[in-house]
């Protein structure tokens, strides 16, 4: 019987600790070879950490929150109780291999009554038909969902998946979460007379509160936040936009795709504009390299798409978008969106941007004060659409107007440039026929 010793692996690019965002295992599991046994966050993205051999697991180091660094123990396994458990397993009547994805539904106890669905408090355990488990105990389901479920308190295996083979998608955490929120139901309570009243407790405690670990990627996204607020001396300049002529060539071209087509939005409008615009700014695409003190300015343009996920916000990023259509640009701004909202954007994906577009869709509001996303100098945020009456050509007329809500590093990009740039992208946004027009 021996131990194995794991230590924390370098990562690459540089990193010397990482975060231990959750552990997948305890100790007294037993963990096959390649299976993943911790989630960590480097600054750069999320690392998943399998298991370099088979064993039990005898000790792990680190709770989620603490930092780690590179070269220390991770975690212990004692190899040859987890060969003896396999071969046991093996010599029964379950197949040998069955894959790490793979999902079994658990058949109720012995002598056990399933409870009907719907009915007591939603904390209470499912039936046993919905408890959905993969090889290994391990429930199918996302890192994301792993780590939201953590944070609920919500143990996976109560959780019947409806996704493929059973895994656990997000609609089904939600819905078991807006469950067990919900109270038990009360019999109806006898007909109280007045003088009753005068019995209720009076200042009653208020509801409990909830504290939640800040870890991970939001923990990422405050640090990096509070940079950028703290030391870059953020410009803002806010304008409005009559987009009545977009928006017309808008629906004219969604009228011509297929049907089932994606249609296109304002924002790839804006980022072919934009990026039309940056030739005569390229003070605006931009890194600031605090190390070396220096600005580098860059020819291409690697547009930073800003996205809302379950895990927070995050940027991915169209490389080159200098070289794309309008289609082009509308296709690759969908495709590495979905790729960071379901946490299959690759590192290089998220990294990177020389400047950031951000939209808060329906919710825009009429004015926002974007934060800069450091190292660039520049971030356009798009408010909400909307149509209104405005004095246009001498006569009241209804228009459909939009503000755009830029920040700008002032260290670098002085007033009256960041004024002219907007002004410059409002000219071709309400003249749209000037964004395909080469200059």
């Amino acid at each position: 019987m021996s131990r194995y010793v794991f230590k924390l692996p370098d990562l690459g690019e540089g990193t010397v600790e990482a975060e231990i965002v959750g552990w997948r295992v305890k100790p007294g599991d037993v963990v096959a070879e390649d299976e993943v046994v911790v989630e960590v966050m480097t600054e750069k993205a999320a690392v998943e950490v399998p298991a370099p051999v088979g064993g039990r697991v005898v000790s792990t180091t680190g709770a989620p929150g603490d930092m780690v660094p590179v070269g220390a123990e991770l975690i212990v396994l004692e190899t040859e109780s987890a060969a003896a458990a396999q071969r046991g397993a093996h010599s029964g009547a379950a197949p040998a291999a069955v894959p790490a994805a793979a999902v079994t539904s658990a058949a109720p106890a012995p002598g056990s009554e399933p409870r009907a669905h719907g009915g007591g408090n939603g904390a209470a355990a499912p039936p046993p038909e919905a408890l959905v488990t993969a090889a290994g105990g391990r429930v199918a389901t996302s890192p994301a969902i792993r780590r939201r479920a953590h944070e609920a308190g919500v143990d996976l295996r109560q959780i019947a998946g409806s996704g493929p083979s059973g895994r656990i998608v997000a609609k089904d955490l939600e819905a078991y979460i807006a469950r067990r929120a919900q109270p038990t139901p009360l019999r109806p309570a006898p007909k109280a007379v007045p003088s009753a009243r005068a019995a209720e407790p009076r200042g009653a405690p208020a509801a409990a509160t909830e504290e939640i670990k800040v870890i991970g990627l939001r923990r990422l996204i405050a640090q990096r936040l509070s940079e950028a607020k703290r030391n870059i001396p953020h410009f803002a300049y806010v304008e409005e936009l009559d987009i009545t002529e977009l928006e017309s060539l808008r629906r004219h071209l969604n009228g011509k795709l297929p049907a089932g087509a994606a249609p296109l939005t304002y924002l790839p409008f804006l980022a072919l504009a934009l990026i039309r615009t940056l030739r005569d700014f390229p003070q605006c695409n931009a890194h600031y390299d605090a190390e070396r003190g220096v600005i580098v300015r860059y020819a291409a343009v690697h547009l930073g798409v800003a996205t809302q996920t379950p895990e927070g916000l995050k940027v991915p990023v169209v490389r080159d978008a200098q070289a794309c259509t309008l289609w082009e640009l509308a296709a690759e701004m969908r495709r590495v969106a979905e790729a960071a909202r379901t946490n299959r954007a690759k590192r290089e994906e998220l990294t990177g941007s020389t400047i950031t577009i951000t939209s808060l869709g329906k919710l825009g509001g009429i004015v926002s004060t974007p934060i800069i996303n450091a190292p660039e100098v520049a971030i356009i945020g798009v408010n909400r659409a909307s149509e209104r009456p405005v004095v246009f050509e001498g006569a009241i007329a209804i228009r459909r107007t939009m503000n755009l809500s830029s920040s700008f590093d002032h260290r670098f990009v002085d007033g009256y440039d960041a004024a002219a740039m907007i002004q410059a992208l409002k000219e071709r946004l309400e003249h749209p026929a000037t964004i395909f027009i080469a200059p």
